[in-house]
C-alpha cells in the first residue's frame, strides 16, 4: 500500500546523461532498483494547480519558508479507471511534508468538475482527512487546473538503508492546451534533453559514501523547480524569467555520520 502521509528530505542536481549511467554504476552496490516499473522505470504526469495570480508559483519562486503546491499525479499509461495520487506537497525550511490520497482518475476529474459540492463524502478515496485538507487547500487558495508537467524517471532505493530514495528524471516536458493527464507524457522540453534532474531523498541525512561518490563525479547541486521553470516557460515574458535552473542556490548538504546512513529515523505528521 502507499504511503499516504509522509516527511523527508531532498537534495537536488542537474547532471548529464554521463555522470547518470557512471552514478548508477558506483551505487549499484548500495541501491536496487524501485519495484515499480520496468527495471525501476516509469513515467509520471502530473496536473498542476495555480490560481489567478500565479500565488504559488511566486510563493515557490520566492522561497518563502513554507510553502505548498497541489497536484495530480498518474503513473504509466493511465485511463480514467486508473489510481491517480491527490496530494499536497508542502515544504518548511529544509522538510518536505506529503499528504495525499489514492482515488481513481476519473472519480478526482468529478470532483474537480462538481467543485466537491455533492459533499466529500460522496467520493470514493483513500482517506477522506486528506480529502478535507486538499479541498480547504484548493477553495481557500481558489485553485484551478494551470498546467501539465510529464518525464520519465529511474528510481532507486537502498539496499542497506530502506529510508534513502534516488531519482533520475529525463526527456521534462510540460504543457497547458491539454490538461488531461491520461493522454500521456508530451509536450515542449522545459530542460535541455541531455540532461537529468537527480533527486536524492532522505529522512535526516545523506549517507557518506553517497556524497562522497557525489562529489568525485562532481554532481552539482541545484535549486530546480519543475513547477516553477514549467511555468516560465509556458508563459513566456508574463512571468520573470531566472533561467531553467539557478546554480549556487544551494541549501547546506546534510551528510550523515555513518557509512551506510543507518542513523536515519523515519518521521511521520
Amino acid at each position: 500500500m502507499a504511503i499516504e502521509i509522509f516527511s523527508r528530505q531532498e537534495q537536488k542536481y542537474l547532471i548529464t546523461r554521463r555522470q547518470y549511467e557512471e552514478l548508477v554504476e558506483r551505487i549499484g552496490p548500495e541501491m536496487r532498483n524501485d519495484k515499480n516499473g520496468v527495471d525501476g522505470k516509469y513515467s509520471v504526469t502530473s496536473l498542476y494547480f495555480d490560481n489567478a495570480e500565479k500565488g504559488i508559483y511566486f510563493e515557490t519562486k520566492n522561497k518563502l519558508r513554507y510553502r505548498q503546491k497541489l497536484r495530480l499525479r498518474v503513473y504509466d499509461d493511465a485511463n480514467l479507471t486508473s489510481v491517480a495520487f491527490f496530494e499536497v506537497k508542502q515544504k518548511h525550511k529544509k522538510v518536505v511534508n506529503k499528504r495525499r490520497m489514492l482515488l481513481s482518475l476519473g472519480e478526482a476529474y468529478r470532483y474537480l468538475e462538481e467543485d466537491g459540492q455533492a459533499g466529500l463524502d460522496h467520493y470514493k478515496t483513500s482517506n477522506s482527512q486528506v480529502m478535507k485538507e486538499i479541498d480547504y487547500f484548493r477553495k481557500f487558495y481558489q485553485l484551478r487546473p494551470e498546467m501539465v508537467v510529464s518525464y520519465s524517471r529511474h528510481a532507486l532505493h537502498g539496499i542497506h538503508d530502506s529510508e534513502l530514495r534516488i531519482t533520475f528524471d529525463f526527456d521534462l516536458r510540460c504543457r497547458k492546451e491539454d490538461l488531461h493527464i491520461e493522454n500521456g507524457s508530451y509536450g515542449e522540453h522545459f530542460i535541455d534533453p541531455d540532461l537529468v534532474v537527480l533527486e536524492v531523498k532522505v529522512d535526516h541525512s545523506v549517507p557518506l559514501w553517497l556524497t562522497r561518490i557525489l562529489q568525485e563525479l562532481q554532481c552539482e547541486q541545484r535549486s530546480a523547480s519543475k513547477f516553477c521553470t514549467s511555468m516560465e516557460l509556458l508563459s513566456g515574458d508574463v512571468l520573470p524569467q531566472a533561467g531553467y535552473f539557478e546554480p549556487k542556490e544551494l541549501e547546506k548538504q546534510l551528510t550523515g555520520g555513518i557509512e551506510n546512513g543507518s542513523d536515519h529515523e523515519l518521521v511521520f505528521i
